[in-house]
């Protein structure tokens, strides 16, 4: 019955905890963004991999669909609305990773992992707001991307 409205698990130290009601959606709160407006050049999600260094600066490139990974050079910062396996190529090619959508247990936060990628996933806007050739830094450390 608890488990019925919003629910959370919290992992930390190599345990977990089940958060429900009042303490699920406060702290719901605290890590979504609302998405309206790029606050202060900064797009908000959620960290899920620092990759081999905690912020990293490149430049963007906008993938929509598998079919453009040709465009995407390597070192280049991937912003995709999401990610399958046939974004692997252009994965490997990425300096950091951004997605609209995706959570710890996302296909972007799996691989980023894999691969030691600074990844920051469920920001809902970046493929709207960044475009190709934006300078961008992305802190994987907090869930920032900041337009330079």
């Amino acid at each position: 019955k608890k488990r019925g409205g919003l629910s959370v698990i919290v992992f930390r130290k190599r345990r977990y905890k089940f958060l429900y009601g009042r303490t699920a959606k406060a702290l719901a709160k605290a890590l979504s963004w609302s998405g309206k407006d790029l606050k202060n050049g900064e797009l908000r999600g959620v960290a899920v991999s620092k990759g081999r260094g905690t912020k990293v600066k490149g430049r963007v490139c906008v993938l929509h669909s598998p079919r453009n990974l040709s465009k995407m050079k390597h070192g280049d910062i991937l912003v995709a609305s999401m990610t399958s396996p046939d974004f692997i190529t252009a994965m490997r090619r990425a300096k950091a990773i951004v997605t609209d959508v995706g959570g710890l247990m996302s296909h972007a936060a799996v691989v980023s992992r894999e691969l030691g990628v600074p990844c920051v996933v469920g920001t809902k806007i970046a493929t709207k707001v960044l475009k190709d050739g934006d300078f961008v830094e992305v802190d994987a450390v907090k869930g920032i991307v900041r337009k330079l």
